[in-house]
C-alpha cells in the first residue's frame, strides 16, 4: 500500500494535517534551518557512503492496527508522514492491521517488492520477525519499534521506543489529585515490561500526591479489542474509578466510556482531549518523526552500524544528542488545577534533571522491596520489571 492509498473521513484527514504541521515544526526547531524540507539535502546518501540501507529511496512502515485509532498507530503513521515532510524526495510505503505473525513478513516482503531498504515495523510482537528478516537481508535495515533485541544486536537492526513511563508519571499526578473515590482505574494489554512500566508509573505518580489512593487494573489480552476495552471499563467504573488510564493500541472506546460516566480520563499514545471535552486531565502523546528522521539520515550516510541507534535505543523526556524527546505531555484539560499544573511541572523540571520516577524505595505488590531508598531502577531493571508496585490491584495473568 503507497503512501496516498490509505482512505480517511475527512474530519480523521484534518486531524492527522494538523498533527503533521506540528511535527513539520518540531522538525524544524531540531534542524535549526527554519523547514523541514530544509533537511532533504540529508535523505540522499553521499558518495563513498557504505552500509545497509546506503541508497534507499523507499521505506516501508508496518503497522498493527488502523492508523486511524486515536492511538499507537495513529501516531506512527504521523511520524511517517512527518518524515516524509523532511525527506520529500523518499517514498513512503505503509501496510496497516498485520498481525504480530508471519504477516509482519509477507508484509515486509511486499514493501521489498515495491523497493523498500527501510523497513520500520512498530508494533512490539514484530521484533523476533525482523531480528529473522535482518540476518536474512543484510543489505537492508529493520528499525523495530519497542521490546528488546537480545545482544548482539544485528548491524542492520535496532530497537527504539521513548521512556514513556516518564510522562505517564506526571499523567498520574493528574489522576491523583483528581480523584474523589481514591480509586483509578487501568485498562492494560499484556503484562510485558513496557506495560508494566506504565501502570506502576501511574500509580507511583498518583501517590505521590495523594498517599491513600490505589490503581485497579485488567488486563485485556489484546492490543486493540473495543468489545474487551468496554467491558474492561465498565468493570472499573463499577468498582468506583473515578479517572480511567490505559495502554491499548486503539484508545477511543475507554476515554468515551469514561466520558459517559463522568469520569475523567488520562489518555495514551495520542491526544485524545476531543473525544473527552469535560473529563479530559491530560495524557502522553508520541511525536516520532525527529526520531524517524535522524535515524533514516544515519542510515543513508553509512553510519547507522555501529552508531548510536544500532542498539537497543531509548530517549528519556529529555531528550538526547541533539533529537528532542518522542514524548509529548498532552495539553491539560479544563478541570485541572493550576496547581496540579504546578506540580507536573516540579517533577517535569526534574525528570529533565535526571531524576527517574522510578527512583526507590518501592515495593512491589508483596511487600517486597525492588528498589532501595534513593536508588534508581536500572536500564537493564526497567528492561526486565515482571512486577506490579504496591497499591496497584490486579493480578498479572499466568
Amino acid at each position: 500500500m503507497t503512501l496516498g492509498t490509505m482512505r480517511y473521513a475527512p474530519r480523521r484527514r484534518l486531524t492527522l494535517s494538523l498533527m503533521v504541521v506540528a511535527a513539520t515544526v518540531a522538525l524544524a526547531s531540531w534542524s535549526g534551518a527554519g523547514s523541514a524540507k530544509s533537511l532533504a539535502g540529508g535523505c540522499v546518501s553521499p558518495a563513498g557512503a557504505k552500509g545497509p540501507g546506503v541508497g534507499a529511496s523507499t521505506i516501508g512502515f508496518i503497522y498493527v492496527g488502523s492508523t486511524s485509532d486515536f492511538g499507537y498507530n495513529e501516531a506512527a503513521h504521523a511520524g511517517a508522514m512527518a518524515l516524509k515532510q523532511a525527506c520529500p524526495n523518499l517514498k513512503i510505503l505503509e501496510e496497516d492491521s498485520i498481525p504480530e505473525t508471519s504477516d509482519m513478513v509477507t508484509a515486509a516482503q511486499q514493501e521489498m517488492g515495491e523497493g523498500a531498504k527501510i523497513i520500520f515495523s512498530t508494533s512490539y510482537g514484530y521484533k523476533d520477525y525482523a531480528v529473522t528478516l535482518a540476518k536474512e537481508n543484510p543489505n537492508d535495515v529493520y528499525l523495530q519499534q519497542g521490546n528488546f533485541i537480545t545482544p548482539p544486536v544485528p548491524k542492520n537492526a535496532n530497537t527504539y521506543f521513548g521512556n514513556v513511563y516518564e510522562t505517564v508519571y506526571m499523567g498520574g499526578i493528574a489522576a491523583g489529585e483528581a480523584t474523589k473515590t481514591d480509586k483509578l482505574g487501568f485498562v492494560a494489554a499484556f503484562p510485558i515490561p513496557q506495560t508494566l512500566l506504565n501502570i506502576d508509573a501511574f500509580e507511583l505518580g498518583a501517590e505521590s500526591v495523594n498517599p491513600k489512593v490505589k490503581t485497579y487494573v485488567v488486563f485485556t489480552g489484546s492490543w486493540c479489542d473495543p468489545g474487551k476495552q468496554a467491558a474492561a471499563a465498565a468493570s472499573l467504573l463499577q468498582e468506583g474509578a473515578d479517572v480511567l488510564s490505559q495502554h491499548q493500541d486503539c484508545t477511543g472506546t475507554v476515554i468515551k466510556a469514561a466520558e459517559a460516566a463522568h469520569a475523567y480520563t488520562v489518555g495514551y499514545h495520542y491526544d485524545a482531549e476531543s473525544l473527552a471535552p469535560k473529563g479530559w486531565l491530560t495524557g502522553s502523546d508520541w511525536s516520532w518523526g525527529p526520531l524517524y528522521t535522524a535515524m533514516v539520515k544515519s542510515i543513508l550516510d553509512g553510519k547507522f552500524s555501529g552508531g548510536m541507534f544500532d542498539t537497543n535505543y531509548s530517549l528519556g523526556y529529555a531528550g538526547g544528542s541533539g533529537i528532542p524527546s518522542p514524548m509529548v505531555l498532552a495539553p491539560f484539560g479544563p478541570s485541572v488545577a493550576a496547581s496540579t499544573k504546578a506540580k507536573i511541572a516540579a517533577v517535569k523540571a526534574k525528570i529533565l534533571g535526571g531524576w527517574s520516577p522510578f527512583t526507590g524505595p518501592i515495593y512491589n505488590q508483596a511487600g517486597k522491596l525492588e528498589i532501595p531508598a534513593g536508588k534508581a531502577a536500572t536500564a537493564a531493571q526497567l528492561a526486565a520489571l515482571s512486577y506490579l508496585v504496591k497499591n496497584v490491584v490486579g493480578t498479572l495473568p499466568g
